[in-house]
């Protein structure tokens, strides 16, 4: 009998080292550079202090990654690092790469004790009591650069959590840990009569305001700030939360989602954004894989349909249903028991 193909095997073994080369450009500031203007190593390497011949390897190797062209000995940025690896492009993941470089990396580098201990490793990884939220409020810049690669995320699943449900019948909305606010942006601009209100920490919601002037949607969106397990929340008839059950346990996320059945209005809902295990938990992989980074990051976890469905219920929710978007992260809206 054949050996199977080892493609699979050799593809994981070297997968880290692609993402390292992306991140390490990404920090050097070289896509930035470019976009001023195509470039040679020595030209970059001269800009980012770096040593040339060693710079040049790693700009062939984004080359062949299809992040950058060359002609000629000189550099140019694709459209694809132009879109999304870049600071100035609004559709920006580099705040995000810069995140996943600082901190995710050195976290998954101790994904063997997590398994072993049950326990995220961020205590142990940075030398800090606190959440890895903590680390990255850490200043101003820390913060901005953090919200930035989440708003840049945002942008690639919020237009679609919006629009898998029908969400007409909900005048007000207010988006609960919103951050920048895209996806009260998303359904606002979306459903011409809805309200929202973008929920967060004080030193985040100022990071909210700028996207929102943005918007033309900009009428009907305001800012409230607070702490959603400590303060009190703001009534409306459609609650949404974006990547926020998944860094929490399920006893978290029960005082989360009761403290929001208390605050919505008769008839309202709750329209949950978090990326849907399979029921047989082995797929699809981003949330397998997305699972696993919670295990190192935080108490939390990603969860299937009929977890959240259970979750829902115990808090006092009913006709939970469940929609693959498509985009990164899927859609739930279960109504509130009357």
């Amino acid at each position: 009998m054949a050996a199977p193909d080892p493609s699979p095997v050799l593809d994981l073994i070297e997968a880290f080292r692609r993402s390292k080369t992306m991140f390490t450009a990404v920090r050097l500031g070289v896509f930035d550079l470019l976009e001023e203007g195509p470039a040679t190593a020595p030209e970059l390497a001269d800009r980012t202090g770096v040593q040339a011949a060693a710079l040049e390897r790693l700009l062939e190797g984004c080359a062949a990654l299809g992040l950058l062209e060359r002609e000629a000995g000189v550099f140019s940025n694709t459209d694809l690092a132009r879109q999304y690896l870049t600071r100035q492009s609004p559709r920006s993941l580099a705040g995000y790469i810069r995140y996943s470089d600082d901190a995710l990396y050195r976290l998954w580098g101790e994904l063997e004790a997590a398994v072993r201990e049950g326990a995220p490793r961020w205590e142990l990884v940075f030398g800090a009591r606190g959440s890895l939220f903590d680390h990255f409020y850490r200043t101003e810049e820390a913060r901005a650069d953090f919200l930035a690669g989440m708003h840049g995320l945002g942008l690639l699943s919020s237009p679609a959590v919006v629009r898998v449900f029908n969400l007409n019948a909900y005048e007000t909305l207010v988006d609960l840990g919103g951050g920048t606010g895209h996806l009260a942006i998303a359904a606002c601009e979306r459903y011409g009569r809805m309200r929202a209100v973008v929920y967060d920490l004080p030193e985040v919601i100022v990071h909210a305001r700028a996207h929102i002037e943005a918007s033309p949607a900009r009428e009907r969106i305001a800012t409230a700030a607070g702490d959603f397990f400590r303060d009190e929340l703001p009534r409306a008839r459609l609650y949404a939360l974006g990547r926020i059950l998944h860094d929490w346990s399920d006893a978290r996320c029960l005082e989360l989602l009761r403290r929001v059945h208390a605050a919505l209005e008769p008839g309202g809902a709750v329209l949950i954004a978090e990326m849907l295990l399979d029921e047989d938990r082995c797929g699809p992989l981003s949330a397998c894989m997305q699972s696993l980074n919670m295990l190192v990051c935080t108490e939390g976890r990603e969860r299937t349909e009929s977890e959240f469905r259970a979750l829902l219920e115990a808090a006092g929710f009913a006709e939970a249903e469940a929609r693959r978007t498509g985009a990164p992260l899927d859609a739930l809206l279960a109504r509130r028991k009357e």
